[in-house]
């Protein structure tokens, strides 16, 4: 089962069961409403906001651009947290350091091997609660493809690394903010169940594209014998196999 919906993640996760999945790898946004790639601005008509249903009109940049804070920019509340660990056994949450969480020994970081004079933060950090070792994986933001359309993109390369050490055979994956798509690819590559949900229709599409991309080239490769169970041995994603990052 790999699932992805275009909707708020609070409507569903209301709705769901207690420990409905075995880890939640989520990216929430953090709130600053002042996303911009490639040069383009990415403001948008501002939705119900996920996390609490609201709409958010003011604060520094609204007043700034004279715009609305962009619906998925928006950090969620405190009953988006509740309701996430209510429905995971365990759970890894990307810009942990934004959130109030309670302590935690194992953390992650991801570095993403940048000069001291880039812009932006040169690395991030996701919270887990999970008791192991503290540990880092490197890998520079977009890879030798250059591939991103997202923001807020991740390597499909660091989950297939989070689900390697953090996932078991058999385990149900969530992702609340899907974005680009990489936790899911990820998920498809190891063989695990994964449910997304996404609120921008336009992330949300174009995730949608990429990993139909992805499991055609992947059906390409199992055509000239390279079968699922090697690529999931190996951690090979089609990229990497075609050494492209």
């Amino acid at each position: 089962m790999n699932e992805a919906y275009c909707m708020d993640c609070m409507d569903a996760l209301r709705n769901m069961p207690d420990n409905a999945f075995d880890l939640a790898v989520v990216d929430p946004p953090y709130g600053d409403g002042n996303t911009n790639i490639g040069g383009a601005s990415l403001w948008r008509t501002v939705r119900p906001i996920q996390g609490n249903g609201a709409e958010r009109t003011g604060g520094t940049w609204a007043a700034k651009y004279g715009k609305k804070i962009i619906a998925w920019d928006v950090a969620p509340g405190k009953e988006y947290f509740e309701q996430l660990f209510r429905v995971s056994r365990n759970q890894i949450i990307w810009g942990g350091n934004y959130f109030d969480l309670p302590p935690t020994r194992c953390f992650l970081v991801w570095d993403k091997c940048q000069s001291d004079d880039f812009s932006m933060a040169m690395a991030e950090y996701a919270w887990t609660s999970f008791t192991g070792n503290a540990k880092m994986f490197r890998m520079p933001a977009t890879g030798k493809t250059g591939e991103r359309f997202h923001p807020t993109q991740k390597p499909v390369k660091l989950y297939a690394w989070i689900y390697s050490r953090y996932a078991k055979s058999g385990y149900k994956i969530l992702d609340t903010h899907l974005g680009s798509g990489s936790s899911r690819i990820a998920a498809y590559d190891a063989g695990l169940d994964f449910v997304g949900y996404e609120i921008d229709r336009t992330y949300f599409d174009k995730q949608e594209e990429r990993f139909r991309k992805h499991t055609k080239q992947i059906s390409l490769l199992a055509d000239y014998g390279v079968g699922a169970e090697a690529m999931a041995n190996t951690q090979l994603t089609f990229d990497q196999y075609l050494g492209e990052g």
